[in-house]
């Protein structure tokens, strides 16, 4: 891995966990430029967009899921009555697999939030998303796009 090209500005970026987008326009020139031309900078900042992605990716997946399991609960009988029994120092807690689903789904919809709000996971998938609806525009014959702008 090569070493940052000016570890001044490579500091900076690594504080803000290499998110730029949340500065004004005016100061972003230094960092898009060094981003630009340090390869160890860039690579850092694809990693923690990895993470960040990753992260939401899973805790949306652990929303589905969460979701698929409260639906299934409520149309098999008996697993509306199953029960799930934790023994906790000396306690005895018992939950019903429904309500379990219930607090699953709150917490995977906290961290879900969290990330989200943490991370700039959001901004970066919507970069994405028009970045590939410009290629794809592209890629449209001039006689459709046409009629697109009509």
């Amino acid at each position: 891995m090569s070493a940052c090209t000016d570890s001044v500005v490579g500091d900076i970026l690594s504080s803000w966990r290499y998110d730029i987008s949340g500065i004004s326009p005016e100061m972003r020139i230094d960092y898009e430029e060094h981003l630009a031309t340090c390869s160890h900078c860039r690579s850092r900042q694809r990693l923690h967009r990895a993470i960040d992605v990753t992260l939401i990716s899973l805790s949306s997946l652990s929303i589905l899921a969460f979701l698929l399991a409260l639906a299934v609960i409520h149309h098999v009988e008996p697993l509306r009555t199953a029960a799930v029994v934790m023994h906790l120092e000396h306690t005895q807690l018992v939950l019903t697999l429904q309500a379990a689903a219930i607090l699953g789904l709150l917490a995977s919809l906290v961290a879900w939030v969290l990330v989200a709000v943490a991370t700039p996971a959001p901004v970066y998938l919507t970069g994405v998303a028009i970045e590939q609806a410009r290629v794809l525009h592209d890629r449209i014959p001039e006689e459709l796009r046409s009629r697109l702008r009509a």
